[in-house]
């Protein structure tokens, strides 16, 4: 009796392993590993060439001597706080960060008010002549802010808000609720109209549909609103040197400037000062994060 073996065939489906592997097939807009590469380098070098001057202004504030910036080798062998413990015990700086808090919260939140409730006009409500107010308050922001000192002064002059707190946020939220505006429109047209109909359907009228559905939806965009309404307010100068006369209602971007002489300028504590301004800022952004490349991107989405 004889026996006979059986060779196992591979199956028709699968080709025999009769050689080396073959390289994976690169899917359809898959980049190759050298482009990769090019890309993380080229995304390395730039965030250093970012981060380099901040870098810089955090080292030039650790040297003790106003001169240091030109010889800044020498910093690495005398480093010191004295500078940060100089400017928060001989200057106004809490009483420059207070002011500074006061108006870019108010600004913040009366320019988001705002420019959430006219975005979201323009956006749901088709009134006579809505597309022309969209662009009236584009126009705004082609004024330079030397010829609109000069008009604002005299409006808070007349007002008595000259050297007050309610004065400088208006004038702030002058220049953040136009860009503001645009921004919530846009976002608010990523939002489908069922979602105001629905509103409708149970009842709820137009602010408590705003109120209720849609700004829950529109967090993203209203952080963007919310973090650029602060940056104006906290950094800007020209408006704050003019309206505020008392030294201690300066703001932090005010103050900076008392470092700065004719013939002097120290710019060691200037640094250390411009250090700590950066403070509150990068919390700011930290809480609102999140949300800020959602809505950067959201309003151009659409369709």
């Amino acid at each position: 009796m004889s026996t006979s073996t059986v060779t196992p065939t591979a199956p028709a489906d699968r080709p025999a392993d009769d050689g080396p592997r073959t390289r994976r097939a690169r899917r359809r807009g898959e980049s190759s590993p050298l482009a990769r590469l090019t890309t993380h380098g080229v995304l390395i070098v730039a965030s250093l060439i970012a981060l380099f001057p901040v870098a810089w202004l955090v080292f030039l504030s650790l040297g003790p001597d106003k001169d240091d910036y030109l010889r800044p080798g020498g910093i690495w062998g005398k480093m010191t706080l004295d500078n940060y413990t100089f400017v928060l015990q001989n200057t106004n700086f809490f009483d420059w960060l207070k002011s500074s808090l006061i108006v870019s919260l108010g600004t913040t939140f009366l320019g988001v008010l705002v420019a959430a409730t006219t975005g979201y006009a323009v956006s749901r409500m088709r009134f006579p002549g809505y597309r022309k107010f969209m662009w009236v308050l584009l126009l705004t922001q082609m004024f330079p802010v030397a010829v609109l000192m000069v008009p604002m002064y005299q409006i808070l002059s007349d007002l008595q808000l000259i050297d007050s707190y309610l004065g400088l946020i208006l004038v702030y939220c002058s220049t953040a609720v136009p860009y503001c505006a645009w921004l919530m429109k846009g976002y608010f047209d990523t939002i489908p109209f069922e979602i105001d109909e629905a509103g409708r359907v149970d009842g709820l009228n137009p602010i408590g549909t705003f109120l209720r559905l849609i700004l829950p939806l529109a967090k993203p965009g209203l952080a963007v609103a919310a973090f650029y309404s602060f940056i104006t307010a906290f950094g800007e100068v020209a408006f704050a040197t003019t309206f505020m006369l008392d030294d201690k209602k300066y703001t932090l971007a005010v103050g900076l400037q008392s470092f700065v002489s004719e013939h002097d300028a120290q710019r060691n504590l200037m640094a250390a000062t411009a250090v700590l301004i950066a403070i509150p800022v990068s919390a700011f952004f930290y809480l609102v994060q999140k949300n800020l490349v959602t809505g950067l991107t959201a309003g151009g989405t659409k369709g």
